[in-house]
């Protein structure tokens, strides 16, 4: 078997790292003018910690947004913590990068969307990544560059 440059798979961390450091400023300074993100994730990935009943109401993907009220933001290398307003309940959340579906900021017209592959695989999460493209997330209210691995592929 021949070794191969994973060129998806580098670009997923490289944009993955993008959003921690965009966190790890906004969590030193927090958010600086109109910027806000919303956060589309994973809420059934083995590290996402978050309350049962947001689970059970939000089962396979939830958005959060970042804007107004946020508390206790921490930054790591594999994730990060937040805690959110749900309808007056402040709520902690844990959101591993590799569990992030969407990152938008609408405020400058940004936005990473991370595809996913079904698989049958156990192993799913490292072969989802293999095929996917980077691009804008389709919700974003207005139209963003878009970052995509197809013209890289031969």
């Amino acid at each position: 078997m021949s070794r191969s440059i994973e060129y998806g798979n580098l670009m997923h961390d490289a944009m993955r790292g993008l959003i921690r450091q965009v966190l790890l400023d906004v969590a030193a300074n927090g958010l600086p003018g109109n910027h806000h993100f919303f956060i589309t994730f994973d809420t059934e990935h083995p590290d996402a910690e978050l309350a049962d009943w947001l689970s059970d109401r939000y089962p396979g993907e939830m958005t959060v947004v970042m804007q107004h009220w946020y508390d206790k933001l921490e930054v790591t290398e594999e994730g990060f913590s937040v805690t959110l307003n749900f309808g007056d309940a402040p709520e902690p959340l844990y959101i591993p990068y590799d569990a992030i579906r969407t990152f938008v900021d609408p405020s400058v017209e940004f936005g990473l969307k991370f595809e996913q592959q079904e698989t049958g695989s156990a192993d799913k999460k490292l072969e989802q990544t293999e095929e996917s493209e980077l691009e804008v997330a389709e919700d974003a209210p207005k139209a963003a560059e878009i970052v995509s691995l197809d013209s890289f592929r031969k």
